[in-house]
């Protein structure tokens, strides 16, 4: 035997494989001369002779050089097999000293990777062969003695690998659908198809599957059949770049160093085949849920940064729409991840929460195949995972990842800024400022700054037009939950502090809501006074009064001057009579909110906060009206936004619940003074107006509510239009009476219509 420090490593990946078809050709030649001798010793009752492919012609094929007829000459069997033993010797040392080298080589890699023993990866080779040279097309029919049998049968195998017939018997074990050749899918059996029915397995053939055929080959690119719901990453940034709560990142990684022993000269390391060990400590799954954008695949791909690694990333929505071919393409899918030397990270699992049984089936099949393949795999969705016990040979763990705190978002806003080149003065300033008013996850950040980009500026055609603050506060609006618009009524605020007419006491109790909102991060981040809050950290706001003084208006000022959105949920809408009903609305109406930014404005709360009533004494409806009263509270608590609460009888509502509440307040009705004020401020500037108005006379004659004060300047307006054009003092009259008639109270006596 050659010194193991003289043995050259293979030059690349086909050198080898040239090696490995030579062995073959000597246990084709070991083959042929047990055939040939077979042949001599029963040549009086062979029925036929072989037609097809001649001996001259195999000789050939199998040594070029040779004279025909003279295979039997040129080494004894017995020579052959030393040469085959002295070749085998070889090609193990430079397999050795090729992995020290650092030279691929997929033969070695794949019988590492699916734990293959030298046997089965002989298999493999045989029937490699025939995909790479088309000579042994010939040899193979010529072995099989039959010109339809191009590729190596079950029965050839074992004829080329195993000397006596136990030696078969026993061998057959790897062509079970349990061993791994079958298990992950490296051989396929394909029937014979001149003889579909034939009496025994071993008539099979055999083929390698054109992914293991590819990679093989040296072309090791993902699996075609996948392409449309998975891709491969390379990550590109550190797990220190991935904007999460550190504390979250830190926990990772120590679950993932004590999984996978630490990692060995920068590559993740294991010194065995994954699917060598089994047990729960060789199947780590991961399972990350949180809003869209929060950073799930980029946490991923950090810690595969950490580990030096490949991502591979599967849409499970997309695999499950393939109906009957998604438990074979997962499997596929985890082969990929192998073969790739790739962490598998399945996207939109919470497809499978349906509980229908296509789910359920795929669900079994994950978690089989995460046993199967060991290592690492992650899960991704934004629900948390709703089964115990799913996969009980595996160590799971579920972390949540929320809305990052605002020092996160401020990152994310300036990285997502510098990124599109944005370089304004102000721009840290507006970072600051949009991190701590929009609880926006990193993605939406980013979707935030190209939407203002492309709509306001390029999409407008003024590529020159610079990028304000406000363009940013409105594309982060834009991000909002589109479908809390499902369940309730999105209102464009348009009223400012100059519109609405309230005491100066009512103006201060606006303005310190608004500044609550707006230094909220100051007083519970940085003054640490969420520490001392497990809940209640949104804020609450009731407002009462009667209808049309100014509660919708007053929301609306909120809105504007904190530019924010403002969602109008109508509870009267929302109650349902049926046992549980209003619960589940309600919880929709929230979650969606969670990702929306949005103040949510709860009319006609009248509906649900009425008097509770004591469950001791009450009926059924009083204690689920109780119930459904607690649920909306504890929402109300959980969320981290503005919540107003608009209610016309704030006597209906007991003390237990206005204590819950941070904000209350009183919408009174408008006196002279005030009406005065609301009648001089409702009609818009430019419109055509009669000088002959008596505001005064107005405000003291008829004492009616702000709102009712603008439906009658708005039918005065449309009087005014069909008369004439100029709204006059008989145009309001006009519409004064209509709307007295409306909310059915009397006309003044000794008022005239004019």
């Amino acid at each position: 035997m050659k010194n193991t420090a003289c043995i050259l490593p293979y030059k690349e990946n086909f050198q080898h494989l040239v090696d490995e078809l030579k062995k073959l050709d000597l246990l084709i030649r070991q083959r042929i001369m047990t055939i040939r001798q077979q042949e001599t010793k029963i040549r009086e009752i062979t029925l036929e002779p072989r037609l097809y492919v001649s001996h001259d012609e195999v000789d050939y094929l199998l040594q070029p050089g040779v004279p025909p007829g003279q295979i039997n000459t040129c080494k004894s069997e017995k020579g052959i097999c030393s040469e085959i033993e002295a070749l085998q010797r070889e090609i193990d040392a430079r397999v050795v000293t090729s992995r020290e080298a650092g030279v691929f080589l997929a033969l070695p890699q794949l019988a590492h990777l699916f734990n293959l023993s030298p046997f089965e990866l002989q298999v493999v080779v045989i029937c490699l062969a025939p995909e790479l040279r088309r000579k042994y097309d010939k040899i193979f029919v010529y072995l099989q003695d039959d010109i339809a049998r191009k590729k190596p049968g079950i029965d050839m195998v074992l004829d080329l690998l195993c000397e006596i017939e136990q030696e078969k018997w026993k061998a057959r074990a790897i062509f079970s659908h349990h061993a791994p050749l079958f298990r992950f899918g490296i051989l396929q059996i394909i029937e014979d198809p001149h003889n579909p029915s034939a009496s025994s397995d071993l008539a099979r053939f055999l083929k390698l599957d054109l992914r293991i055929l590819n990679f093989l080959s040296g072309n090791n690119s993902i699996d075609s059949r996948l392409l449309d719901m998975a891709r491969l990453y390379q990550p590109s940034f550190s797990l220190d770049d991935v904007l999460i709560d550190p504390s979250i990142k830190n926990r990772l990684i120590k679950l993932i160093k004590s999984f996978c022993g630490g990692v060995q000269g920068g590559r993740f390391f294991q010194k065995e085949s994954p699917l060598a060990a089994g047990g729960k400590n060789n199947i780590l799954l991961l399972h990350f849920h949180g809003p869209c954008g929060v950073g799930k695949r980029d946490l991923a791909l950090g810690i595969c940064k950490q580990l030096n690694c490949f991502l591979l990333y599967l849409d499970m929505e997309l695999l499950l729409a393939k109906e009957s071919e998604a438990g074979t393409l997962l499997r596929m899918a985890y082969r990929e991840g192998l073969l790739m030397q790739a962490i598998l990270y399945i996207d939109n699992i919470d497809v499978l929460f349906t509980g229908d049984i296509r789910s359920k089936s795929l669900l079994k099949s994950l978690a089989q195949l995460a046993a199967d393949y060991g290592g690492i795999t992650i899960l991704a969705g934004e629900k948390p995972w709703p089964f115990r016990g799913w996969c009980e040979n595996a160590v799971f763990y579920s972390t949540a990842l929320p809305v990052p705190a605002v020092e996160i978002r401020q990152k994310a806003w300036e990285n997502a800024l510098e990124n599109q080149g944005i370089t304004a003065p102000d721009k840290n300033t507006w970072a600051v400022e949009l991190a701590r008013q929009f609880r926006l996850t990193p993605g939406q950040i980013r979707e935030a700054v190209d939407f203002a980009l492309y709509h306001y500026i390029i999409g407008n055609g003024n590529s020159q037009k610079k990028m304000t603050l406000d363009h940013l506060y409105a594309a982060s609006r834009n991000q909002s939950n589109q479908k809390l618009a499902e369940l309730a009524v999105k209102i464009n605020p348009k009223y400012q502090w100059t519109d609405i007419v309230l005491a100066e006491e009512k103006i201060l109790q606006l303005k310190e809501i608004c500044s609550q909102v707006k230094y909220r991060h100051r007083v519970f981040s940085q003054w640490g006074f969420q520490e001392k809050l497990s809940y209640g950290k949104g804020l609450s706001v009731l407002f009462s009064g009667s209808p049309g003084t100014g509660k919708t208006m007053a929301a609306q000022v909120l809105a504007h001057e904190l530019q924010l959105d403002l969602y109008k949920i109508d509870l009267s809408s929302v109650v349902s009579k049926y046992i549980g009903e209003t619960e589940k609305n309600l919880a929709r109406i929230f979650y969606e909110a969670e990702t929306s930014n949005a103040i949510l404005f709860f009319d006609e709360a009248d509906a649900l906060f009425g008097k509770r009533t004591e469950v001791m004494d009450a009926h059924a409806h009083d204690r689920y009206a109780n119930i459904e009263t607690s649920f909306l509270l504890q929402k109300m608590e959980e969320y981290e936004g503005v919540v107003i609460l608009a209610t016309n009888l704030r006597k209906n509502m007991d003390e237990a619940f206005t204590r819950r509440i941070r904000f209350i307040v009183e919408f009174p009705f408008p006196d002279e003074k005030n009406r005065l004020h609301i009648w001089k401020t409702h009609f818009p500037e430019g419109v055509p107006l009669d000088r002959g108005i008596d505001y005064e006379f107005l405000a003291r004659q008829f004492p009616v509510s702000g709102g009712s004060i603008r439906n009658i300047v708005l039918n005065a307006a449309f009087c005014a239009a069909r008369d004439g054009g100029v709204i006059g003092m008989e145009h309001i009259l006009s519409g004064t009476r209509r709307e007295f008639e409306k909310i059915g109270k009397l006309w003044p006596h000794g008022v005239g219509s004019l």
